[in-house]
């Protein structure tokens, strides 16, 4: 008897920390901005969540040339590609479908944000940039494009 409570004990834990883990890791794949101009990658390195550009609607400068991060304030970083650009940096999983404590670079401004994220529904999620506290700040819907298998 002892052994059977034991074993359905184990069972629990560890179908309970693969839903967990399921959660934590629900927004990875491939997300599209609200605007539709730029898809996102969403990835992780170790317990943190990152994303980099992965697809620009307008990929070329009107010369032919890959965009670069031409509004950046650091001189030395005004020629690196957009493409392939980390723009999401630092994000922590805190439960209840909430990613937050992330930092967000807008190319568009070239200025950088605190940000948290928030998964709607499976296919949508509130990404926040902000200043200082989030009732200063403004929010994105992305939609996904990929979901990582």
């Amino acid at each position: 008897m002892l052994k059977k409570i034991k074993f359905t004990l184990v069972i629990l834990c560890l179908a309970t920390s693969n839903m967990i883990a399921q959660q934590t890791d629900a927004i990875l794949g491939v997300w599209k901005n609200g605007e539709g101009t730029g898809m996102v990658q969403v990835y992780k390195k170790g317990d943190k969540f990152f994303g980099k550009l992965v697809w620009l609607k307008i990929p070329n400068d009107p010369d032919g040339k890959p965009r670069t991060d031409i509004n950046n304030p650091e001189e030395n970083l005004k020629t690196r590609p957009l493409k392939g650009l980390e723009n999401l940096r630092d994000f922590v999983f805190k439960g209840d479908n909430k990613w937050e404590d992330g930092r967000i670079y807008d190319p568009k401004t070239g200025n950088d944000y605190s940000c948290e994220m928030k998964l709607i529904d499976e296919n949508t999620l509130e990404v926040r940039g902000f200043i200082g506290v989030s009732l200063f700040g403004r929010t994105d819907v992305w939609k996904r494009q990929i979901k990582k298998s």
